[in-house]
């Protein structure tokens, strides 16, 4: 599918140079942060598949700080960061409950 698409034009423009040189250093921090967005978020799911409450509580702990950062960086929307985190608390306070 990619092949499919037009072949990209060599920009010839300084400012646009700089600009091709800004959005590789841009798209290597935001995948590097997506890329800790879905570890944190693993990390949370598998404590809870593993039915360890401690350390669900204590990942999902750490999984919110990386949430809010990505969302206050605009990587994603908040409202995603929300829908991502209220799930993830669902699936912690719901071992609690099936445990208890």
């Amino acid at each position: 599918m990619a092949s499919a698409s037009k072949p990209k034009k060599t920009v010839r423009i300084a400012s646009g140079l700089k600009r091709v040189r800004q959005d590789v250093k841009l798209n290597a921090a935001n995948s590097a942060l997506r890329s800790k967005f879905r570890t944190a978020i693993k990390g949370v799911l598998k404590a809870v598949a593993a039915g360890d409450k401690p350390k669900a509580a204590e990942a999902f702990k750490t999984a919110q700080c990386v949430i809010d950062s990505i969302a206050d960086k605009g990587l994603f929307h908040k409202n995603k960061a929300a829908r991502h985190k209220s799930r993830l608390s669902a699936k912690v306070k719901g071992l609690a409950s099936a445990a208890a």
